[in-house]
């Protein structure tokens, strides 16, 4: 079992730690140890998590951090980003539960919210695959390096309106 919690900045490093363990299988994947997850200092998720702005969820099972993710928004989108799981805890629903907790959260700071976003990797049929149970759609896929292509997807809210529960 597992608990889900906003993240505070006293878990930056087991992020960052978390966030580069998540993202080797990827990189093997295109073949491109430098993808941005594997690029990203620990300054930089520092920086995110004193931001009172951004939306940090952490998925804990005991003492240990097995999943994260993290949200802002655009107007009225939500953009979901680095949806990560430990290697060795996937498929205990872990990801599902963090995509669909960082919704609700969304939506509770931002009622306004028409749609979230988010893009995952053309060779992750899996993400995708869970993205699209999920109410993601894909919208149009971006290269971005010669072996390398993201896919890009939204999911429409509807609107809660005064009084709704």
């Amino acid at each position: 079992m597992f608990d889900i919690h906003p993240a505070t900045p006293d878990d930056a490093g087991e992020i960052f730690t978390l966030q580069r363990a998540a993202y080797v299988d990827e990189a093997q994947a295109y073949g491109d140890p430098f993808i941005l997850p594997l690029t990203e200092g620990l300054s930089r998720i520092e920086g995110l998590l004193a931001d009172e702005a951004a939306l940090v969820l952490k998925a804990v099972a005991g003492h240990r951090l097995v999943g994260a993710v993290r949200a802002g928004t655009t107007e009225t989108t939500g953009v979901v980003g680095r949806l990560v799981v430990a290697p060795d805890q996937r498929r205990r629903g872990i990801a599902r539960a963090l995509l669909t907790r960082v919704e609700r959260d969304l939506r509770e700071r931002r009622p306004d919210l028409t749609a979230l976003t988010l893009f995952t990797g053309a060779q992750s049929p899996e993400n995708q695959r869970l993205y699209r149970a999920l109410g993601y759609a894909e919208t149009h896929r971006e290269r971005v390096a010669d072996h390398l292509v993201m896919v890009h997807m939204r999911k429409e809210l509807e609107q809660v309106t005064a009084g709704s529960a």
